[in-house]
């Protein structure tokens, strides 16, 4: 059987008053959580933007580069020989 023990009302305000902070915090620390969340989101778009461009550019880099290697590649003499034909 329990004994009754009374309870001092110190106690009971401190606690009280700590149970009223944790509650009082849960709003702040909730927008922290948004916040921090929203900002590690777009830091990781703005990252995936900027390596999806240097991508694009090494591709548009390379056609060049093969387009380039083409022209170099024909050959002058039949290319001048075809031109003299259209012109004729």
């Amino acid at each position: 059987m329990a004994f009754p023990t009374s309870v001092n009302s110190q106690i009971t305000d401190s606690i009280t008053q700590a149970n009223t902070k944790v509650l009082g915090d849960s709003p702040a620390m909730a927008m922290g959580n948004l916040y921090i969340a929203t900002s590690q989101a777009l830091s990781t778009a703005a990252h995936n933007a900027a390596y999806g461009q240097q991508q694009s550019w090494i591709t548009a880099q390379a056609a060049t580069t093969m387009g380039v290697s083409n022209l170099y590649c024909i050959d002058t003499a039949a290319t001048g020989k075809a031109t003299e034909q259209i012109f004729q």
